[in-house]
């Protein structure tokens, strides 16, 4: 297995919150805390470091203690946005990607995760992402980073779906189904 010293992670929470009002969903409460706060929390346990993709209220994310980083491109084009600024901030050969508004992942996601790229295969998948089940969870993945080098000039050409950029890049699902619930996000979550 590798070290996690050699795997960034990286929550997400640039979006604008159209889904939530508009609101900062990173830092809606849940249980006291900033729903970032969570999945940053379970995240560093699996990484080396944790860096917080956000294009908004950075003072208030930097309060976290994690790195933060904005965007380089204007008007909230999604999260591949995020990766791409994130980019540069990137000392690991593995990339850990999280979405800021599901505090309950798993405590191997990333484990899990990574095994597939350390495989040997033909050919070595570069991506791998949860699959709950039911759907894809694109926002749940493991990149090797030399799959990054090619995300500027999908970006360039207007693309934004993150399953198409996947689709680029030798890709492999990995089963949660196992731990569905772990992927509850902000709009189907209930306090425990």
């Amino acid at each position: 297995m590798i070290d996690t010293d050699n795997i960034t992670g990286l929550v997400l929470a640039g979006g604008a919150g159209t889904r939530v009002g508009g609101q900062d969903k990173g830092l809606l409460q849940w249980n006291g805390k900033p729903l970032i706060f969570h999945a940053a929390k379970r995240l560093q346990a699996q990484t080396g470091q944790v860096l917080i993709s956000c294009n908004r209220n950075l003072d208030e994310y930097k309060q976290l203690g994690f790195p933060t980083i904005e965007d380089h491109r204007a008007d909230f084009q999604g999260p591949l946005a995020g990766i791409e600024a994130a980019r540069d901030f990137i000392k690991t050969d593995y990339l850990a990607i999280v979405a800021c508004d599901t505090p309950l992942l798993p405590a191997d996601l990333v484990a899990r995760l990574l095994h597939p790229l350390l495989e040997h295969r033909d050919p070595t998948p570069l991506i791998s992402f949860a699959h709950d089940g039911e759907r894809e969870q694109y926002l749940f993945s493991v990149l090797d980073v030399r799959c990054l080098e090619n995300l500027s000039n999908f970006l360039a050409q207007g693309q934004r779906a993150v399953k198409h950029w996947y689709r680029q890049n030798p890709h492999v699902t990995v089963d949660f189904s196992d731990q569905r619930d772990a992927f509850r996000n902000y709009n189907y979550l209930s306090s425990p």
